[in-house]
């Protein structure tokens, strides 16, 4: 189902949603990406701006080819909080059968993902949503020194608690939970079950895949080294663009590194088109 051409269909299989906070720059690269292919296809492309009230919120109403949602709040919110809130207000709009998730730090760069995506809840009904419990593609030695480590002080702690000594709780050691950089849900399943992303106070999506899972409904999880053939993206880098984080940190580092190497790649792109006009 790779390379799907959505254009001949009346009715669009699935939206994009994005949710925008004070992201300006890779708002902006994360949208000329989709811009194109929006264009070709008529897949619907919703961004729900969450009260950024500056440039970004300027840039996104001079687009005309998004569905605009701009949310106010008279109070301050978690992150968390106003990101799930806002994805339950482009979900009350969107009438496709499918719902992409992006973070504007998501950079689509092979389309066929979507597809690819799709495929896996066609040919599964009980298939209710698909993405990746990895934020990262940190490759297979890290990936396993990383499981390892958190595996070992899982037990560590366990067997500390269970001897009457003071430790931490233990975390899970396994991801289990999708990150919703570019996950697809079955947004007509969760309208008919009146369920949403947003559902208490933990992580947008969470709970929903608690619920789900428990009436017996299947999470497809892709691999990192799968997903991130199709796409790249900022781990935090929402949090980063909004100085989140020291000029120091790893993530801030991360962010503005991706962002540069992003800036001359759309520059060079840009060039030969230049010089034919």
């Amino acid at each position: 189902m790779e390379g799907t051409d959505f254009s001949t269909k009346d009715k669009k299989p699935f939206s994009i949603v994005i949710v925008n906070y004070k992201t300006p720059e890779i708002t902006k690269i994360c949208l000329d990406l989709l811009h194109q292919y929006a264009i070709d296809t008529g897949i619907p492309v919703w961004v729900v701006d969450n009260y950024s009230a500056d440039e970004s919120t300027t840039y996104l109403r001079e687009l005309d080819w998004i569905n605009l949602i701009e949310r106010t709040t008279p109070e301050k919110e978690f992150g968390h909080i106003a990101h799930g809130k806002a994805l339950d207000m482009a979900l009350e709009r969107i009438d496709t059968d499918y719902v992409f998730l992006l973070h504007t730090d998501t950079f689509i760069f092979d389309k066929n993902v979507f597809s690819m995506m799709l495929n896996k809840c066609i040919s599964n009904p009980n298939v209710v949503a698909v993405g990746c419990v990895e934020q990262l593609n940190r490759g297979t030695a890290r990936t396993l020194w990383r499981f390892s480590s958190r595996l070992l002080k899982h037990h560590f702690r366990r067997m500390k608690l269970s001897m009457g000594l003071r430790s931490r709780e233990p975390k899970p050691y396994r991801e289990v939970y999708l990150k919703s950089f570019c996950t697809l849900w079955n947004c007509k399943l969760i309208k008919q079950l009146g369920m949403n992303f947003l559902m208490d106070d933990r992580v947008p999506g969470y709970t929903l895949q608690d619920r789900m899972t428990e009436l017996g409904y299947v999470v497809e999880r892709l691999s990192p080294r799968k997903i991130f053939n199709y796409l790249d993206h900022i781990q935090s880098g929402t949090v980063a663009a909004a100085g989140g984080y020291e000029t120091t940190h790893r993530r801030t580092i991360m962010y503005n590194n991706i962002l540069q190497r992003l800036t001359k790649e759309k520059s060079k792109s840009q060039t030969p088109k230049a010089r034919n006009e």
